[in-house]
């Protein structure tokens, strides 16, 4: 699975054979979930408050980079990191 961004300890990452919707995979110490691209909504599993915040936030800056990547790893196994959170 690869890393597409990690800022503050909270790490992005996508699979390449993943499933619809579009989302990207959050993990944080313990804590694992799933965000929707799309709609930037929590669709599985559970954050911190903050750092949900922080997450959709940086999913908010980079939505674009992340459709793009959703695309690329799907058809060619081909990513680019995103910028983190600063």
């Amino acid at each position: 699975m690869p890393e597409i961004s990690r800022f503050f300890g909270i790490i992005i990452m996508m699979y390449f054979d993943d499933h619809c919707p579009a989302h990207f995979h959050v993990k944080y110490n313990e804590f694992r979930a799933k965000v929707s691209i799309n709609d930037l909504r929590l669709i599985e599993g559970e954050l911190p408050r903050r750092v949900l915040a922080m997450t959709l936030e940086w999913a908010n800056e980079h939505r674009s980079e992340l459709l793009e990547n959703w695309e690329t790893i799907g058809r060619t196994g081909d990513f680019k990191k995103v910028k983190p959170l600063e």
